[in-house]
């Protein structure tokens, strides 16, 4: 077997990327609770003592902007000066516009609605943009998910509990981790190397934030079988991460499309997810895709699988199915992609109403990823189509690999 290295990253909820991701979602969430069928695209970027808000919002309700976005930044603990940001006291601009009419007459009717043809109700809305959209799912772990991507996001949780809970009280909202996992083939064996950056007091030394870290957080979180003498462990290794947030490094919605998904471990479309309802395809589309490819897997059908879903603006139905097996299949995967079609329907309408995404869930999303959030209970990461695909594949002629 090839020995072989794979690093993904994670960042907390006080970073000032997903601090912004976190404002456009929870601004969605505040417009989706009163008016499910509004269509928000809301962008937010950060910088030293302000926000700002932009973006195209068409809704018939009304939220206070400014009010949610401070509620937010207070949330994350950026009450205070100290903290080098204070939602309290800093400035909220917004620039926002109603959705274009070039784009509304294809989302809000479909291509296939306007032909004379029989359609039915999952017809009537055309994706909010062409585009493609991976979705992605392995057995390295229980919830079917990377293994480096899952140990960072569980890093960074973890620092944030530490800071929450006071037990070291000295940290700030600010931080971000790193694993590198060993490979043997495809089977993981060990961590290479562990980064974690932290924003803290001024008066703490280096030192301690390092013992404190390794106790606290490292041991709290990587398994002891997966650590030897040789995993590298770096910890703040500027040796100084005083001033973080918005003053440290100006933020911005969608600018880590990574961490959000899979950690690199898989493709990514390149569309981002905060702050954007489910009528746009970026979104809603990868969680269908996570879903197929969760349930492939699910239903050892699969170790690992691939799934890319392709749209165009203002039609209903996709324009291309891809499912990428890398050998780990005895199954054919245009078999695969033919009983993933019978099985799932993926026009926007039907995968907003299978994963029921006209309700407020997107705020909790919009920090340690989107997807393996079993804890979030969110329908995308059920496995409840297993049976039926590997009924579909029974079907399917010519399904085994050759």
């Amino acid at each position: 077997m090839s020995r072989k290295f794979f690093t993904s990253e994670s960042v907390t909820k006080g970073h000032p990327d997903k601090m912004c991701d976190q404002i456009s979602d929870a601004i969605l969430d505040a417009i989706i609770e009163k008016d499910p069928m509004a269509h928000v695209a809301c962008e937010v970027t950060a910088t030293t003592g302000m926000v700002h808000v932009m973006g195209e919002i068409s809704t018939t309700c009304y939220v206070d902007i400014a009010e949610i976005a401070r509620d937010t930044i207070i949330s994350i603990g950026y009450d205070d000066p100290k903290c080098c940001f204070d939602g309290k006291t800093c400035a909220v601009v917004t620039s926002i516009d109603a959705q274009s009419p070039d784009i509304a007459m294809g989302v809000n009717r479909s291509l296939e609605s306007k032909a004379e043809i029989d359609q039915d109700k999952n017809d009537e809305i055309g994706a909010g943009d062409q585009g493609m959209v991976f979705g992605f799912a392995c057995n390295e772990t229980p919830e079917l998910m990377p293994l480096p991507i899952s140990l960072a996001h569980k890093l960074t949780k973890q620092l944030t509990k530490v800071r929450e809970d006071n037990t070291l009280s000295y940290l700030r909202p600010d931080g971000k981790s790193q694993v590198t996992v060993e490979y043997d083939g495809d089977t993981p064996k060990r961590v290479e190397a562990i980064v974690i950056s932290t924003q803290h007091s001024r008066k703490v030394e280096v030192k301690h934030i390092r013992e404190d870290i390794i106790k606290h957080v490292i041991n709290e979180v990587i398994p002891d079988n997966m650590v030897d003498a040789n995993t590298k462990i770096y910890i703040n290794p500027t040796g100084r991460f005083v001033i973080g947030g918005p003053v440290g490094d100006s933020g911005l919605t969608g600018r880590k499309i990574i961490v959000d998904t899979y950690g690199g471990y898989s493709r990514h479309g390149g569309g981002a997810f905060s702050g954007k309802d489910p009528t746009k395809v970026d979104r809603s589309g990868a969680y269908m895709a996570r879903y197929v490819a969760k349930n492939i897997v699910g239903a050892k059908l699969a170790d690992k699988c691939e799934v890319q879903i392709a749209y165009a603006i203002g039609v209903a139905h996709p324009v291309s199915v891809l499912v990428e097996t890398f050998g780990t299949s005895k199954y054919s995967e245009e078999a695969l992609a033919e009983a993933v079609l019978k099985v799932f329907d993926l026009r926007p309408a039907a995968i907003i109403n299978k994963l029921d995404l006209r309700k407020p869930i997107y705020k909790n999303l919009a920090a340690y990823g989107h997807m393996g959030r079993e804890d979030l209970e969110v329908l995308w990461e059920k496995i409840d189509k297993a049976e039926e695909i590997k009924a579909a594949m029974l079907e399917t002629k010519d399904h085994i690999n050759s």
